[in-house]
């Protein structure tokens, strides 16, 4: 089965996979990276405490640490007016 590394980035603090994981095809590394993203953002979203902008990335290597493919989710606010 092959192997992948799912290396973890919130903003510029950064997790790297030394271990990787088995998992059977791109297609499922793909939804793994997905999910992570996903609850990473969640999260994120559940302990912030005021908002800061700041990219949540989940970037894919194969079993060489080559890239395969990068998943990222942005957490943005844009303010149209002040409000009290």
């Amino acid at each position: 089965m092959p192997r992948f590394y799912l290396d973890l980035f919130l903003g510029s603090q950064s997790n790297l996979d030394e271990e990787g994981h088995e998992i059977g095809s791109l297609r499922a590394v793909e939804i793994e990276a997905l999910r992570t993203a996903g609850e990473l953002a969640r999260d994120r979203l559940f302990t912030m405490r005021e908002a800061n902008a700041e990219d949540i990335r989940v970037e894919v290597k194969d079993e060489h640490r080559r890239p395969i493919l990068t998943v990222t989710i942005s957490i943005r606010v844009d303010r149209s007016g002040q409000r009290s």
